[in-house]
């Protein structure tokens, strides 16, 4: 299996484990309906488990743009396999998309919020604020990708890796999820999102645009940065990028928060009534 395959598989079965999760908890007439904030949490990470317990004999199962990169620019991953990676992440997050669509069918009708039609595809700040919900999404897979190789550095009985991963998800959701939604993975976020806008959606509204950088742009950072710090930290490995995406990261949180401070109030509160819809 190639890597641009097993990873299109892996993160097609994350999004219909994770997507479908956030289906059954936000469309009316679901018998998950209300079902909280617990029940999407281990549902993502149970997605997570299963997709790495699909593909990772094959493809290492990153599942993740942010993972790819900061393995990448840590240099524990080839550079050459890159692009094959991400587009496989991308059109298997697109395609996962599609099949919750699917399977929820007649439920999107039913369904009038059109901020919880968006929320099953993609996330949304609970407070619109692009210098802390960057923030967010920076810690968010920050932790991911430390915790990740802190994992990968322990032995556990054998095949138990990909379920203490989920486990790591389910923390990072529960604990540090509830600002912006945890995206902690571009293709995770922007892949459904791109779906959600060309899906014949009943009543869906916008698909926020506006917003959509910030779960891209923040996870990249933020995994890039958390390889790196590991490799320097834990291993004393302090390589020229370490400096490199710190300054970067430094330049565009200070941009993000300047930013929001030019914003005048009106444009504020657009900015609130596109998060919301």
């Amino acid at each position: 299996m190639s890597g641009f395959v097993g990873e299109l598989i892996g993160t097609m079965i994350l999004i219909i484990l994770g997507g479908g999760v956030c289906a059954g908890v936000s469309l009316k007439k679901s018998a998950a309906e209300n079902s909280g904030w617990i029940v999407i949490t281990f549902g993502w990470g149970l997605a997570v488990a299963v997709g790495v317990y699909a593909v990772g004999k094959f493809t290492g199962a990153h599942l993740n743009p942010a993972v790819t990169l900061g393995l990448a620019i840590s240099g524990d991953f080839p550079w050459s396999q890159v692009p094959e990676y991400i587009l496989g992440q991308m059109i298997g997050a697109f395609l996962g998309a599609c099949i919750v669509y699917l399977h929820y069918l007649p439920h999107w009708k039913a369904t009038e919020d059109p901020a919880a039609k968006l929320g099953v595809f993609s996330t949304a700040p609970a407070i619109p604020h692009a210098f802390s919900n960057l923030l967010s999404e920076i810690i968010g897979t920050f932790v991911l990708v430390m915790g990740i190789q802190a994992i990968g550095a322990n032995k556990f009985t054998e095949g138990l890796n990909p379920l203490i991963v989920g486990f790591l998800i389910v923390a990072i959701g529960l604990s540090l999820g509830g600002t912006t939604g945890y995206a902690i993975n571009p293709a995770r976020d922007l892949g459904p999102r791109i779906a959600h806008f060309v899906l014949p959606i009943a009543g869906k509204g916008t698909s926020n645009w506006r917003y959509a950088w910030i779960p891209v742009v923040g996870p990249i950072l933020g995994g890039m940065f958390g390889a790196l710090f590991y490799k320097a930290v834990f291993l004393g490995d302090v390589k020229p990028a370490f400096w490199v995406i710190a300054v970067i990261l430094v330049v565009v949180v200070v941009s993000a928060y300047v930013g929001e401070k030019k914003l005048p109030g009106p444009a504020s509160k657009v900015s609130q009534q596109q998060a919301s819809k």
